[in-house]
């Protein structure tokens, strides 16, 4: 199984998934933290995705689904300054540690449906 640079030097695409539980009350906040830091990301190098979700059944968890195209470029965006600004909201938002996943996707099936 290829590691994170992929077969033949080809990079293998990083999906990250981070779920927020907030504090009650928090979520209009927490979305509006959100709006710019999406719109920047988005002009980001090697951003594929980068899409924020409110749980249908929890309006207090947000779930941010990210596609990048290489280690790289997750690793630039992390440094960027409206990132780093996100760590500063986690302590008034948050109502517990953010759970974060890396994800190699596995191609399964028809490649435009199951994988993003």
């Amino acid at each position: 199984m290829p590691g994170p640079g992929g077969e033949g030097g080809v990079e293998t695409p990083i999906v990250v998934v981070a779920l927020l539980k907030l504090k009650a009350g928090t979520a209009a906040e927490a979305i509006d933290a959100f709006r710019p830091v999406v719109e920047k990301t988005h002009t980001e190098r090697g951003c594929q995705a980068y899409a924020l979700h409110r749980d249908g059944g929890d309006p207090d968890t947000i779930v941010l689904i990210e596609k990048w195209a290489s280690q790289a470029d997750l690793d630039a965006h992390f440094v960027k300054p409206y990132i780093e600004d996100l760590g500063e909201l986690s302590s008034k938002l948050l109502a517990e540690p953010p759970r974060i996943l890396f994800c190699e996707p596995l191609a399964i099936g028809d490649p435009s449906k199951g994988m993003i």
